[in-house]
């Protein structure tokens, strides 16, 4: 079965060695390749990039990448250079996309302040990734990133295409509503798992009803063509995240959300 990932991040910060050797992992592009061609993941899409100058962008060729405006790129007093820089950006192949932090900037999508960066994801035919529900960090603020901020968003600018990070976790429910209401909102499942898991049956048992509500939500939206695999490497194990989707998601969209739904959504 092939897979695209589509949400995780390539940092060499000491912070995600940590994160990556509890999730059983190595923090190096190496290592990630040799994972991705062991389990079939054919692509990864990163998130946050720590600049916006697209000379210091080299991913391995393995990977694309989303734009990622967070307090480490945005220059709020600069929109000029913002914009030039984000639109070089994505005049590249190999950026999909952008990705904003509401919840960790605060500030709603929704604000018409923003509609120069969607009036150039809508001319480049690009989706804008949006960080939605709970935070790493308690300074952050969640109301910015409820998934239920995305529906004012999407209906004021129905000609961008938005992608839910992380379902609105724990939101599902205001997620599914989002989803159902607006065709211009797809979702990544990214997010939910931390660490390894030694023994996922055992996991799966416990977290029983987490799972009936994913499989049950995202099966009245009804449309898995808006729904895409994602791990937030290096937050979780590879191979347990395989696991954990495929426990909610039908196995026969199984080629839908781990590999077409990106393909789609993100022109690779």
């Amino acid at each position: 079965m092939k897979i695209i990932d589509a949400h995780l991040h390539f940092d060499r910060e000491s912070y995600f060695n940590e994160v990556a050797r509890a999730a059983g992992h190595e923090n190096s592009a190496a290592h990630l390749e040799k994972c991705y061609a062991e389990l079939e993941i054919e692509r990864g899409i990163v998130m946050s990039n720590r600049t916006l100058e697209p000379s210091e962008l080299q991913y391995p060729k393995f990977l694309s990448y989303c734009i990622g405006l967070d307090n480490s790129t945005w220059a709020p007093d600069d929109w000029k250079r913002n914009l030039r820089l984000i639109e070089e950006n994505l005049r590249r192949k190999e950026c999909v996309g952008l990705k904003l932090y509401p919840g960790y900037l605060h500030f709603y999508v929704s604000d018409d302040a923003l509609a120069p960066l969607y009036r150039l994801a809508a001319k480049y035919d690009k989706p804008v990734a949006v960080h939605t529900g709970l935070t790493a960090m308690s300074r952050a603020l969640l109301k910015y990133s409820h998934p239920l901020v995305l529906d004012e968003a999407a209906a004021k600018f129905p000609n961008v295409r938005f992608v839910m990070c992380h379902l609105g976790e724990p939101w599902i429910c205001d997620a599914a509503a989002v989803l159902m209401k607006n065709p211009n909102v797809a979702a990544d499942l990214s997010g939910i798992l931390e660490k390894k898991i030694p023994d996922m049956e055992k996991f799966l048992v416990r977290k029983k009803f987490y799972v009936e509500q994913l499989r049950g939500w995202l099966e009245l939206v009804g449309d898995y063509s808006r729904i895409m695999f994602g791990t937030d490497w290096p937050l979780a194990n590879l191979g347990n995240y395989i696991e954990f989707v495929k426990a909610f998601i039908p196995e026969d969209q199984w080629d839908q959300v781990f590999y077409r739904s990106a393909k789609t959504i993100y022109r690779i």
